[in-house]
């Protein structure tokens, strides 16, 4: 899984948005914020709002703010609305399967798919209110244990 542009600055907005939760901010202060273009951010803005993450005001003070509460924004939900499949690999995708010839057998599968795995986890269980509050914690390396069934 790779994170394009368009995912860190959605993260990055919403963030913005959630730290003036409840205060319309106009598209040029989200830009001073995020250092995202205006006319980059529009698209982005659109996106989110397409998505239901935020809401748009017309007029003079007009802007954007946050439809949603931080504690029901799922970071993992975001990207895979914005970036699609969290998998490295088609193969080992649940929502976006792409067979490939080498599959029966192959022994990188069960690799790709713990990474999947791992990377659902953590971007499942943490919210745009846990980025809020720097809940996220740093793991070392003894933290990571790869189970054999």
């Amino acid at each position: 899984m790779k994170v394009s542009s368009k995912g860190e600055y959605a993260l990055r907005s919403l963030l913005v948005l959630g730290q003036h939760q409840g205060t319309v901010m106009t598209i040029q202060e989200i830009s001073e914020k995020t250092l995202v273009s205006i006319q980059y951010l529009e698209k982005i803005l659109l996106q989110l709002k397409k998505l239901d993450y935020v809401q748009s005001k017309r007029g003079a003070r007009g802007g954007y703010l946050l439809h949603k509460s931080p504690e029901n924004i799922i970071i993992g939900e975001v990207i895979r609305n914005l970036e699609g499949p969290l998998s490295p690999m088609g193969c080992a995708s649940i929502t976006q399967y792409e067979p490939c010839p080498l599959e029966q057998g192959c022994q990188l599968k069960p690799l790709w798919s713990l990474v999947r795995d791992t990377i659902a986890y953590v971007l499942e269980r943490t919210t745009l209110e846990d980025l809020l509050l720097n809940r996220i914690r740093l793991m070392k390396g003894e933290d990571l244990v790869v189970f054999k069934e």
